[in-house]
């Protein structure tokens, strides 16, 4: 097909955004769910620094850009900055580990890594509420929006586990070690089967991208990596099948145990 008829990506709905500098400030303050804010290179003033600073404590993204950028979202008055609300809540990763343990449950969670497709990341959660996972962990950056059609993709699930975004997967590794979670990781050329992993125990799993895996850094930070057995010889698992296959195994293992 012809790039010139290629369809451009369809725009958030107006009332997914928030328009302008004090409105953006207001919402920050307020407590509202933003998913990501994106601002003028050239944005100066007072506000600006304030913007920034909450967007830090409140880890939300911030994609500095062009003003064709911001006029593509909005035709209103910008003054520099757009903001997209968030569909999903964003949870504090500590303060999920201790309710999930307060409760007397076993950690099992998510980390997704570079995964693009929103389609997969609905995917991904409906089996983890499936399965009784507790927490899915994604990065602020790299990975797609949690957006209308993921929680269309997740047939709600999206709205019924704890989502934490963090700025970096690494510092949430380390978390998740400091509250003795073992981190284990989805890797072809591994050489311990998905079977063998006792997942009765505090656990969360890595998942990468179809295109590029597990970023090498967190392989080299999972304690254990393993692959999952197929029959034939063929590329992989699709992201969400394997996410599905895992949490399965990790759900049968647990049941048994009683």
């Amino acid at each position: 097909m012809n790039n010139r008829f290629k369809p451009s990506p369809p725009k958030p709905k107006q009332s997914a955004l928030i328009i302008g500098r004090q409105p953006l400030l207001e919402a920050m303050r307020s407590g509202k769910a933003i998913e990501r804010i994106y601002l003028l290179k050239t944005a100066t003033g007072d506000i600006i620094p304030q913007i920034r600073q909450l967007a830090a404590e409140q880890r939300i993204p911030i994609n500095t850009v062009p003003v064709e950028k911001l006029n593509s979202l909005t035709q209103a008055n910008h003054q520099g900055v757009v903001a997209i609300t968030a569909k999903v809540a964003y949870l504090d990763l500590q303060d999920v580990i201790s309710h999930v343990t307060d409760k007397g449950e076993t950690p099992l969670f998510l980390i997704l890594d570079g995964i693009t497709d929103v389609r997969n990341i609905g995917a991904i959660a409906r089996s983890a509420v499936c399965c009784g996972a507790q927490a899915i962990i994604i990065p602020d950056k790299g990975i797609a929006a949690l957006n209308e059609e993921a929680l269309k993709s997740s047939a709600g699930a999206l709205e019924k586990i704890a989502v934490c975004r963090v700025n970096s997967l690494l510092k949430a590794i380390d978390t998740l070690h400091l509250n003795g979670i073992q981190v284990v990781a989805s890797e072809m050329e591994a050489k311990e089967t998905l079977v063998n992993l006792p997942w009765t125990e505090p656990v969360a799993v890595i998942m990468g991208s179809e295109d590029k895996g597990v970023y090498p850094a967190l392989l080299k930070a999972a304690d254990r990596q393993f692959y999952i057995p197929m029959q034939n010889s063929f590329e992989s698992f699709n992201v969400s099948v394997a996410a599905g296959i895992i949490l399965y195994e990790a759900m049968k293992q647990r049941m048994q145990a009683g």
